[in-house]
């Protein structure tokens, strides 16, 4: 069984901290970097036959791509100042520059393009934000590139759940490509913990447990999610984040709920 967490580690010379490409995660869609800038510090990427959106975590940074530029890009300092995060979406055969006016973690989120929509930039005032759930299974969503908004592949959602509560619960999966009931998605979970000596718990299990995996996640880890159910729980006294980016050969969004926790779902 291929071990699913990627752990961060320290800045290579372009500042990159983590990295997963297909040929990493042994699937087709899905890449996924993070970034850690110095102020001063420029990044350089082409995106070549993949569209990327850059979402900035923490920091500030002037962002150029072939025919779009942008100055002092970012607001939030710390991911658990809980507002929806500056975010860039760049399409394939572009290239783009961003140079850290401060401290930056930025994510670089990866999928197959077809160049169909041009370089935008994604404000705060862009984002959906919404709470899911209740009680216990609460948690508060940002929306940064969701099925509604232009892209080729790419889905990217920011999770905050709170100490002791539960995410991406009850259990669900989407790992067949069966609509309107099911859509294939592959799937990563970059987390953060405060405080960050904290942990997280993610499980990754399918209907014949040939995946049967319950994990310990430090502050930084990605998990990968080939296929399966995928629930994350954080324990009392830390706070959780998590950014998803999804992408599959339909980008849509159709998930199928473990039937032995579907009793869990709200009425309607």
């Amino acid at each position: 069984m291929k071990k699913l967490i990627v752990p961060s580690n320290q800045p290579d010379q372009n500042g990159r901290v983590l990295c997963i490409t297909p040929q990493i995660a042994d699937w087709e869609y899905v890449g996924f970097e993070i970034y850690q800038l110095k102020a001063g510090q420029t990044l350089k990427l082409a995106t070549e036959d993949q569209e990327v959106c850059l979402v900035f975590l923490a920091g500030k940074a002037d962002v150029r791509t072939h025919d779009e530029s942008w100055e002092n890009v970012g607001e939030r300092m710390n991911i658990f100042e809980k507002i929806p995060p500056y975010s860039v979406y760049i399409p394939s055969e572009d290239e783009v520059t961003v140079a850290a006016a401060t401290e930056l973690e930025l994510a670089v989120c990866k999928a197959p393009g077809k160049g169909t929509y041009k370089a935008r930039l994604i404000r705060p005032a862009d984002v959906g934000v919404e709470i899911r759930g209740s009680g216990n299974m609460e948690r508060l969503i940002h929306n940064i590139l969701p099925e509604q908004k232009e892209a080729d592949s790419l889905l990217v959602v920011e999770v905050f759940t709170p100490e002791g509560n539960w995410s991406s619960y009850p259990p669900h999966k989407h790992d067949q490509n069966n609509l309107p009931e099911e859509s294939y998605l592959e799937e990563t979970y970059y987390h953060r913990v405060s405080p960050e000596n904290g942990f997280i718990i993610q499980r990754v299990y399918t209907d014949d447990r040939s995946i049967n995996e319950t994990m310990s996640v430090s502050n930084g880890d990605a998990v990968m999610v080939p296929e399966g159910y995928h629930p994350v729980s954080t324990p009392p006294g830390y706070d959780g984040y998590y950014l998803n980016v999804m992408a599959g050969p339909i980008r849509t969004w159709k998930f199928h709920n473990d039937p032995e926790h579907e009793w869990l779902m709200p009425k309607k």
